[in-house]
């Protein structure tokens, strides 16, 4: 089975600093194969073995706590989950200099918590998938958007966000993998 780790909270604003080559040791130590990493951010992709995703998870938050001191929730997604979500991306909501497009991948997967979200009619666009919620806005919209109200609530600790060309990314990469 093909997965990525999303680890929450590292390497941003010089905090929770992790070298991604002890983070692909830790994984590898865990006896985990085809293990690589994405950008700076905490994106791990790796094959792995029959351990159930609680188990699996517990088990690479305990060794990155044992590696580093940190004590980081992750969120692994297996590729078929990923490709749902890519698939749920429409083709053209970018992540350029026009267009702002995130996927906030959620631990508490519920359908009704976009009804919880402060997006604004006419500014803010959101889906839900499966296990996420994609949001896009135009950049020229971006001060009037009501997403940024999420920051610091309980649903945006219950969350890790990567935009829309990192998990384009991420689920080539993994596709790679078990090619």
């Amino acid at each position: 089975m093909i997965y990525v780790a999303l680890l929450r909270g590292i390497n941003v604003g010089g905090k929770n600093k992790v070298e991604m080559s002890r983070l692909r040791a830790t994984f590898e130590n865990l006896g985990l194969a085809h293990v690589s990493t994405y950008i700076n951010s905490g994106n791990v992709i790796f094959s792995g073995d029959d351990r159930s995703g609680d188990s699996l998870v517990a088990s690479i938050e305990q060794a990155i706590a044992d590696e580093f001191g940190l004590s980081l929730r992750v969120l692994v997604r297996d590729l078929d989950a990923m490709s749902a979500t890519e698939d749920a991306l429409p083709p053209t909501w970018t992540n350029d200099a026009t267009m702002k497009t995130d996927v906030m991948f959620l631990w508490v997967d519920d359908p009704n918590v976009i009804d919880a979200l402060p997006a604004r009619e006419g500014v803010d666009d959101v889906i839900y998938v499966a296990g996420a919620i994609v949001w896009r806005v135009d950049r020229a919209n971006l001060n009037r958007s009501g997403m940024s109200k999420i920051v610091g609530t309980k649903l945006y600790r219950e969350m890790t966000i990567r935009n829309c060309n990192t998990v384009r990314r991420l689920a080539e990469l993994m596709r790679q993998v078990g090619a």
